[in-house]
C-alpha cells in the first residue's frame, strides 16, 4: 500500500497544535458524574459517525471535506459503460465536500441525514484496451443518505448496550457511472456497546441486498474503541470492512476529537486500507457543532 506520507504528516502538522490548545484550555469542562461505562461517550444514542453520539434534543451538524486516494483502484469497463465485464486496477482520486445532520427525537431515538457532493477521477489501466477514456472524471451530489437509530437496552454495570439502525440510500445521478447511486438501498443494522474503566467498545455490522449477487449479504461491519483522554479530547480507532457487499475491503480508521468550546468540535479521521481492494487513504477533516436543549450542556 502506498500511503503520501508527506502529506499526512502535513495534516497532522495543522491540526495538532488547535488539539494542544484544547487540551491545555478545556472550554466548558464540567465535573463528570456519570457511571464509569458512560464515561467516554456521554448517554447519547450511537451515531454513524465513529466516537460521536446524539442526545435528546441535540441537534448536530458537521461539515467536513474528505480526500481520498488509490493507486489500484478496482474497475470493470462493462459497469462503465464500454467494454468487457472484466476486472482491472486504475489510479482513483476523489474529494468530497460533505455535510452530516443529526437529531435527538428521543433518550432512545436518533435520525441522521449525510449527503456530499464529490469530484472523482480515475485513470485507466495500462492493461485496459477498451474504448473508455484513458482519464474519466465526474462531479456530482452523492451518498445521499438518512439513518434512523434506535437504543434497544440501555447499558447497566452489568449488561451491554444494544442499538438497531436502518439507513436508506436515496438514487442520485442515475447516469454517472464512477460514482453516485443509480438505486435505492435499504441496509439494516445492529450493534453492541460496552463501556470500560479502560475504554469503550463497540461492534456493528449491517445486511444488504446486492444486485449482483442477487442475495442477501452482511454488510459494512466495524470494531471500534473509543477513550476519552481530557475533557476537551477523545480518540477513537475502528477497523472497518464489507461495505457494498466486498468482504475484502478494510479499513484501519483513527481519529482525534477536541472539544474548542461547550458547542464546537474539531473532528479528524484518516481511513488507511488494509487490504489491496481498499482505498490507499482517506482523511477526513470537519468542524462538528452541537446545538443541544436550552439549558443542557454536552457530555462527555
Amino acid at each position: 500500500m502506498r500511503i503520501a506520507v508527506s502529506r499526512v504528516t502535513t495534516l497532522l502538522f495543522l491540526v495538532l497544535p488547535v488539539g494542544a490548545a484544547g487540551l491545555f484550555n478545556p472550554v466548558g469542562a464540567q465535573e463528570n458524574r456519570l457511571p464509569k461505562y458512560l464515561r467516554d461517550r456521554g448517554t447519547g444514542v450511537p451515531a454513524s459517525m465513529f466516537g460521536t453520539y446524539i442526545r435528546r434534543g441535540e441537534l448536530l451538524v458537521y461539515p467536513f471535506f474528505e480526500y481520498s486516494c488509490d493507486h489500484n483502484r478496482e474497475y470493470s469497463p462493462a459497469k462503465l459503460g464500454l467494454g468487457l465485464d472484466q476486472e482491472y486496477r486504475g489510479g482513483y482520486r476523489a474529494s468530497a465536500g460533505q455535510v452530516f445532520i443529526g437529531y435527538g427525537l428521543a433518550d432512545w431515538c436518533a435520525l441522521e441525514v449525510e449527503a456530499a457532493f464529490i469530484s472523482a477521477q480515475l485513470e485507466r489501466s495500462p492493461g485496459d484496451t477498451s474504448p473508455i477514456p484513458a482519464r474519466i472524471k465526474q462531479r456530482c451530489l452523492t451518498d445521499v443518505a438518512g439513518q434512523l437509530r434506535v437504543r434497544v437496552m440501555q447499558e447497566s454495570a452489568h449488561r451491554p448496550e444494544i442499538f438497531a439502525y436502518a439507513e436508506i440510500t436515496v438514487p442520485s445521478q442515475k447516469e454517472e457511472r464512477l460514482i453516485g447511486d443509480r438505486d435505492w438501498d435499504l441496509q439494516p443494522g445492529v450493534g453492541i456497546v460496552r463501556g470500560y474503566s479502560w475504554g469503550t467498545l463497540t461492534l456493528r455490522s449491517t445486511v444488504e441486498y446486492t444486485r449482483e449477487d442477487a442475495g442477501l449479504n452482511i454488510g459494512e461491519t466495524a470494531v471500534e474503541y473509543l477513550k476519552r483522554l481530557s475533557p476537551a479530547s477523545r480518540l477513537h480507532l475502528a477497523l472497518e470492512g464489507g461495505e457494498g457487499g466486498a468482504p475484502d475491503e478494510w479499513d484501519l480508521v483513527p481519529g482525534l476529537q477536541w472539544r474548542m468550546t461547550d458547542a464546537v468540535f474539531l473532528k479528524f479521521d484518516i481511513a488507511l486500507g488494509l487490504s489491496s481492494k481498499a482505498t490507499d487513504w482517506a482523511p477526513a477533516m470537519g468542524v462538528l457543532f452541537s446545538f443541544p436543549q436550552s439549558g443542557d450542556h454536552r457530555q462527555p
